[in-house]
């Protein structure tokens, strides 16, 4: 069971510290997008890294439609790694997606988890009454289309708008590359799984404390989003970045890293 879970996410631990950190990738992503940060965190955390299922290197053949069409299936395989390997007192830091994945997991095991770290989060990404979250449904509805008819022209729309920073297209190239190499089935499952969710009656319920980095010219989660995520969990901290785009682990690591640590230095 312990190498089945190991091997079903590709888990990786290194780092010589006793406190845990555990780093969950976006949409689309993989593990290895953490590499300009989680070198300023081994000296001092036991570093957990891992793929979501259909990402990266993971076991495509654990994939189960039932089981991941809903964020409470990724938020199973989170429980079930530090199940595995008997972490306590995580402190989860996730990007996007994977902050309402970890929103998720604290709130099934909130003994397992000491610190939300939320990089980029949305707690929902289509617009609703009082609520702006940046798209319509008709725009995202649209999106899925352009994934099943033409993926690949889809992955060179869509990795431009998330990654800004255009005056560095490596970082763009990469990330269409990663889409590009995701299952496309896998992927659009995900998809659809990640901008149709809603975590806004979630969030209100996180005890845990929380930072929110919120970056500038965000288009996938705009400040409004990272305002209201705020107002909702008690007791949490923003950051409004100078970094744009909703990478700034990418783009920007020495801020993020920054931010990151301050918060953890006040949190004790």
């Amino acid at each position: 069971m312990r190498m089945d879970i190991l091997k079903r996410n590709n888990v990786k631990v290194f780092g010589n510290g006793t406190r845990v950190i555990m780093f969950a990738h976006g949409f689309g992503c993989d593990q290895n997008m953490w590499r300009f940060i989680s070198p300023a965190f081994v000296d001092d955390y036991k570093i957990v890294q891992f793929d979501y299922v259909g990402c990266g290197k993971s076991d495509t053949s654990a994939y189960n439609e039932g089981k991941y069409g809903s964020l409470y299936g990724y938020a199973q395989d989170v429980l079930d790694i530090c199940d595995v390997l008997n972490l306590q007192n995580v402190i989860f830091i996730g990007h996007s997606v994977s902050s309402m994945i970890g929103v998720l997991a604290s709130l099934q095991a909130p003994k397992v988890f000491k610190n939300l770290i939320l990089v980029s989060p949305s707690s929902k990404y289509i617009n609703d009454t009082d609520y702006v979250g940046g798209f319509s449904k008709e725009d995202l509805e649209g999106l899925l289309d352009v994934m099943d008819n033409n993926y690949t022209g889809w992955a060179k729309f869509l990795a431009p708008m998330v990654m800004k920073n255009a005056e560095r297209p490596e970082l763009t190239e990469e990330l269409e590359n990663s889409f590009c190499a995701a299952d496309p089935a896998i992927n659009r499952n995900f998809a659809r799984v990640t901008f149709f969710s809603d975590n806004r009656d979630d969030i209100v319920r996180v005890k845990l404390p929380t930072l929110i980095l919120q970056c500038a010219e965000d288009d996938i989660a705009p400040d409004t989003v990272g305002e209201f995520i705020h107002k909702k969990i008690s007791g949490s901290t923003i950051v409004r970045m100078k970094a744009t785009g909703h990478c700034p682990h990418m783009s920007h690591p020495e801020e993020t890293i920054a931010a990151i640590k301050k918060f953890l230095a006040e949190a004790g």
